[in-house]
């Protein structure tokens, strides 16, 4: 498996896709795109390292040549599985945010426009990086909060 292969899988394994680890990374989608198909062949280290820390893998795991099956399912096990408590609290946490972009007036719009201005394809993709980041943000409170004898 060569680097741009590894770097597609842990973006899956992490639940993004390539638009939303791009939102989240703040790299280009074409970048990302060019990163992935020429094997991280000159990427900017800075684009590397942000995608790294969206990710939660180490730029070192990106540096190799070749990657076994092993090295993957070793470095999925970094942040905690979410339980059926914490999908029940990231999608009431989702429907909250929905609700309050949706309403006249509600606190927030994206790109000066309220959620129903915007086309299908721009809601979903808003949607959805709203929910990967609110996964993101509760398996890292989970793995920075949660006491080490109640770790796995």
């Amino acid at each position: 498996m060569k680097r741009g292969e590894y770097l597609d899988r842990m973006i899956k394994e992490k639940g993004f896709t390539i638009m939303s680890l791009s939102k989240a990374s703040g790299v280009a989608y074409t970048t990302l795109r060019s990163m992935i198909e020429r094997d991280l062949k000159n990427a900017s280290i800075d684009n590397v390292l942000k995608v790294c820390k969206v990710l939660g893998i180490k730029a070192d795991d990106l540096a190799k040549e070749d990657y076994d099956e092993l090295e993957i399912s070793s470095t999925n096990t970094s942040l905690p599985e979410l339980n059926s408590k914490d999908e029940k609290d990231i999608q009431q946490e989702l429907s909250r945010m929905i609700e309050g972009l949706e309403s006249k007036n509600g606190y927030a719009a994206f790109d000066g426009h309220n959620i129903e201005d915007m086309d299908d394809e721009d809601r979903e993709l808003l949607i959805s990086s709203l929910e990967n980041s609110l996964r993101l943000a509760k398996r890292l409170a989970k793995q920075k909060f949660t006491p080490k004898k109640y770790r796995n």
